[in-house]
């Protein structure tokens, strides 16, 4: 999404935006270009614009963190960098190919997994030995439906209440509103408008004894050093597995992992 967000915005005018995707083969010469990548099946995905296009010195910043070419308010530079850090997450890789008035071509490369369900990989990962479960009622503020969907699935798999709220605007609602027990929080650090750090406060002056556990598809020392997230509050990096997001939950919950008060998080602009 935010790779066809980004080549939109490069069209402000219109223009031709195309998606394409195969299953390829990745051979050792192209897998030595790339460390930590092997050579074997990958799936592809490539995104294309015939928007403005950039130079090779705006190509080479792209997927830095809070790097943007677009006007104050509108970006906030993290998209890309988003993007970058979960496919090399994933153990994949991109590539880009741009010039000035020639659009732009960003190609992903992950590595192929064998098919399975997404039921049957959230049922497998609660039966296994030793995973942790709870009934605790959990916030859950994630602006990306699909995210937002799986970690509902997954919580609920391991027996917890989930209360989802699709923005930190509707999550504040629902922390005013909500009248039963309510004892985690989990919320993304970066959303439109009211971020993570809005949502925490807000949910400890309701509830002051709630754990919040924060998560971003940024890793938790960058968001550190650009003032996102204390150095010392729970967080998870997404993506993540069934059974890593049901281990913090559980962890957090029972007091362990980093906490601190809400106050220790700066909210991005």
């Amino acid at each position: 999404m935010n790779l066809v967000v980004n080549a939109r915005d490069a069209m402000p005018g219109g223009g031709k935006l195309t998606l394409e995707t195969a299953n390829v083969t990745l051979d050792e010469s192209l897998a030595a270009a790339h460390p930590g990548c092997r050579p074997g099946p990958y799936a592809r995905l490539r995104v294309r614009d015939t928007g403005c296009g950039m130079t090779g010195e705006v190509r080479a910043q792209i997927f830095e963190p809070f790097f943007t070419t677009k006007a104050e308010g509108k970006g906030t530079g993290l998209g890309l960098a988003m993007v970058f850090g979960i496919v090399q997450q994933s153990g994949g890789f991109i590539q880009v190919e741009s010039a000035p008035g020639q659009g732009a071509t960003f190609e992903i490369y992950l590595p192929a997994v064998p098919a399975l369900p997404a039921e049957l990989a959230v049922a497998r990962a609660a039966e296994a030995e030793g995973d942790p479960r709870g009934t605790e009622t959990i916030l859950l503020v994630e602006d990306e439906a699909g995210v937002r969907a799986l970690a509902t699935r997954i919580l609920q798999m391991y027996g917890y209440q989930v209360l989802a709220a699709v923005d930190g605007a509707e999550a504040l609602a629902r922390l005013s509103e909500h009248r039963g027990p309510l004892d985690l929080v989990l919320t993304d650090v970066v959303m439109p408008n009211i971020g993570g750090a809005e949502v925490a406060a807000g949910a400890r002056a309701r509830f002051p004894a709630i754990r919040v556990l924060f998560m971003s598809g940024f890793a938790d020392d960058a968001m550190a050093r650009h003032g996102l997230l204390g150095a010392d509050l729970a967080f998870i990096q997404k993506p993540y597995t069934a059974r890593a997001l049901a281990l913090k939950v559980r962890q957090v919950l029972d007091g362990g992992g980093r906490e601190a008060v809400a106050t220790n998080v700066a909210s991005p602009a």
